[in-house]
């Protein structure tokens, strides 16, 4: 008796590309829930949700993101090293000035399941605040972005 199996892919199956993605002038919100289909590899139709199948995603100009509102002095980043007293808050203008690519990082961590492949995910994520990145060799293909909300 031969029955139809359903297919599932495998990591080793994986075809990986790579996407390069400016973040100029873009929300950050609407930026991640992109970059983060494009890491799970939700735009593939070998899509598997228990397997790592996504690309990786370069995203350059990270510092000229855009957030709408007063959300850069609204919004805060909180760190705590687990002693009493020691929980430390920025806001978003703070983290932006010292590293404004992990805005982005943190956003799309965000947007991603937590389960035991959110760290692999988030380890194909490369941003880098300027125009220029080391990733040449990869041959990015640039991913066309959704349009902004209105236009």
């Amino acid at each position: 008796m031969n029955k139809s199996q359903t297919w599932m892919a495998k990591p080793e199956e994986a075809d990986r590309n790579w996407w390069i993605v400016d973040a100029e002038g873009q929300r950050l919100g609407r930026l991640a829930t992109q970059i983060a289909n494009l890491l799970r590899g939700k735009h593939k139709p070998t899509f598997t949700p228990h397997v790592d199948n996504g690309d990786f995603v370069i995203v350059i100009n990270a510092e000229k993101i855009e957030m709408t509102g007063t959300k850069w002095t609204d919004k805060k980043y909180y760190r705590h090293s687990r002693f009493f007293g020691s929980l430390k808050e920025k806001t978003a203008a703070q983290v932006k000035q010292v590293d404004s690519a992990f805005v982005i990082q943190e956003a799309v961590r965000g947007m991603l399941p937590t389960n035991r492949l959110s760290y692999s995910l988030l380890n194909k994520l490369k941003a880098y605040p300027g125009a220029e990145h080391p990733h040449a060799q990869q041959k990015a293909q640039p991913y066309k972005l959704s349009t902004k909300k209105g236009e």
